[in-house]
């Protein structure tokens, strides 16, 4: 069985289908386009149907990265408003305007034993979102991400 608990050194979730094989598709139909749409310079009969096809997979690119940072910012959202419960739950107190959004992202891996304290730190030292995750030492698996 494999170990799936996480860390900080395992914390990434990589969907090798859409991470590695659908990026690097769309980089050679993107590629093969531009080839095929300089060959096709010299000949008016193709040369409309090759710019199609170069606008047609450079918007597919666009698309692929805006699906993909607007789920981003929804589930940033989320974990905002959860890590803002889960701190009024704890302390009867919202968590301090200070902190940034990606801040209270690197939070979401605290344990409850430790959370309020991390936030407080982070917050009074500016701590970056990668020094939060460093300092958890009890880590709070998050197994429901995008």
């Amino acid at each position: 069985m494999a170990d799936t608990a996480q860390s900080y050194a395992k914390h990434t979730r990589i969907v090798p289908l859409y991470h590695i094989v659908t990026f690097w598709l769309l980089v050679l139909i993107f590629v093969g386009s531009c080839v095929n749409l300089y060959q096709s310079l010299g000949d008016h009969a193709r040369l409309y149907s090759a710019s199609l096809l170069v606008a047609l997979s450079f918007a597919t690119i666009l698309v692929a990265f805006f699906a993909r940072s607007f789920a981003l910012k929804a589930q940033d959202r989320a974990i905002r408003a959860e890590e803002q419960l889960r701190h009024f739950a704890m302390t009867g107190k919202l968590l301090d305007p200070r902190l940034t959004i990606r801040q209270v992202i690197g939070l979401r891996f605290a344990s409850d034993a430790e959370f309020v304290a991390l936030a407080q730190r982070a917050a009074d030292q500016n701590l970056s979102p990668d020094a939060i995750k460093k300092a958890v030492t009890q880590w709070r698996a998050d197994t429901h991400r995008v």
